[in-house]
């Protein structure tokens, strides 16, 4: 693999998805490894948000490889949190806890039902794992986080300087799974609803100009479901994918009205027509997944997504590393709002291998 001399420096854009965020762990990793290349802005949602504070914190604290082993260790923390010592507190729900049955019953039930005391494995998990004012005082790269205001739908973007435990519960506050995250007064659900991730404020505000973006949900999936888990999976697909899509659609149309306007390309809407994006997708192997898999902390999904990621870096390194800088590796309009008969970047009649995903689960 070649070693590029002069420094690369790029945002990173990460995508929400629960326990499939392990791929962008992956993906973190492989990039890590890479000498000459740092990075700008981290903008993050969710699952997304928990892996760009462990980036950022392990970065202040130990530079590359503490990035690694601090992204290595808040997800195997993750893995031994898991889903049951939520529902343990609930006897009832503990015993359908690997019962296919369990997001059926769940699903008529409000977190203030099942979960009185407000746990949340994730705070913990987080307290433990991250030291926030680390992160506020000393991190290197510059930190949005997407939460959504319950009131408006509209997004909070939290930044570095105001990094807490509570903005990434915020950002990844399922609310049939948690209960409402309270800053300030205001009332916070997951950022997938309103930013996922947020692609905009970075593309105007950081000065550098080009964003890697960390896809985890498929944007394209063929067959219709006809079943209720599956109806409820597809919804939750398309209202997750929705933000992003928005942001696109955003882009080019600024894009389109600056075009030969050179004069126009400046200021904040003239950085977001002229911003460079490049994208890393997870989605040739994430569309064979359950969509029940995303609240499975199992460690063997872990293992074969991170696995996952590292491979799908390695060959964006080796095809597009050298065009940062320089030129877009994504067709946005071609990849997002084309018929998007090539739905996975790279597809072809290779497919992905099957995880091994422990029964446990």
């Amino acid at each position: 693999m070649p070693r590029f001399r002069r420094h690369i420096k790029i945002n990173l854009a990460l995508q929400g998805g629960g326990a499939h965020g392990a791929f962008t762990w992956g993906v973190l990793d492989r990039l890590l490894e890479e000498e000459h290349l740092s990075f700008g802005w981290v903008s993050g949602t969710s699952a997304g948000a928990v892996n760009a504070v462990a980036l950022a914190d392990g970065l202040a604290e130990g530079g590359r490889e503490g990035a690694r082993a601090k992204l290595r260790q808040v997800w195997e923390a993750v893995h031994k949190a898991g889903v049951p010592d939520l529902l343990r507190l609930n006897p009832f729900l503990f015993g359908l806890s690997n019962s296919n049955t369990f997001a059926q019953v769940a699903s008529l039930l409000s977190p203030y039902d099942f979960n009185p005391l407000g746990f949340d494995p994730l705070r913990s998990l987080l307290a433990e794992t991250i030291d926030f004012g680390r992160i506020r005082a000393s991190s290197p790269v510059e930190l949005a986080i997407a939460a959504t205001e319950v009131a408006t739908g509209r997004s909070r973007i939290f930044r570095r300087g105001e990094m807490t435990v509570e903005a990434v519960l915020a950002s990844a506050c399922l609310p049939t799974l948690h209960r409402t995250v309270e800053i300030d007064g205001v009332g916070y659900w997951d950022g997938g609803f309103s930013k996922n991730p947020d692609l905009i404020t970075a593309a105007m505000e950081s000065p550098v100009a080009d964003t890697l973006l960390v896809q985890i949900n498929p944007l394209v999936r063929r067959e219709v479901p006809k079943g209720a888990r599956e109806i409820a999976g597809t919804a939750n697909r398309l209202t997750f994918n929705a933000p992003l899509l928005r942001d696109v659609e955003h882009i080019l149309a600024v894009r389109e009205a600056l075009k030969g306007r050179f004069s126009a390309r400046r200021g904040r809407q003239g950085a977001l027509a002229t911003h460079r994006f490049h994208m890393i997708e997870a989605g040739r192997y994430t569309a064979s997944l359950s969509d029940d898999s995303k609240l499975k902390p199992d460690l063997g999904l872990f293992t074969y997504l991170h696995s996952a990621g590292r491979t799908q870096t390695h060959k964006w390194i080796a095809k597009h590393l050298k065009d940062v800088g320089r030129r877009e590796t994504v067709d946005l309009a071609e990849r997002f709002n084309g018929d998007a008969a090539q739905p996975f970047e790279e597809a072809g009649s290779e497919e992905a291998p099957a995880p091994v995903v422990s029964s446990r689960a």
